[in-house]
């Protein structure tokens, strides 16, 4: 359990995906470029089993907006995609948050 102060922490935001590629150097990874609404990210993501790059473009995924980088086999990543894992069913189903209506890149999630 957090206490809920913990939750206010985070920095969750709405993303508009404008550009995703396979990683150069990871056969699960794939390098995204995220509009969140003042920037746009790098965001590197472990979704390359369940979902093809080009079929990424324009969707709006939610995002962890204050994470610390990380370079992930050399490219760097400046947040994190949330998304859910299904195991229930013998086969391991991710699939990514996304939002069910149009709102700006860079909304505040809560």
């Amino acid at each position: 359990m957090i206490e809920f102060a913990q939750w206010q922490e985070l920095d969750l935001r709405v993303g508009k995906v404008t550009a995703a590629q396979s990683h150069p150097k990871a056969d699960k990874l794939i390098v995204l470029q995220v509009d969140l609404g003042a920037e746009t990210r790098q965001i590197v993501a472990g979704v390359k089993e369940w979902y093809d790059p080009a079929a990424l473009v324009g969707r709006s995924v939610v995002v962890v907006a204050n994470l610390q980088p990380v370079t992930l086999r050399g490219v760097e990543s400046r947040g994190m995609l949330l998304a859910a894992t299904d195991e229930s069913g013998g086969s391991r189903v991710v699939s990514m948050l996304t939002c069910d209506r149009d709102v700006a890149p860079g909304s505040k999630v809560s």
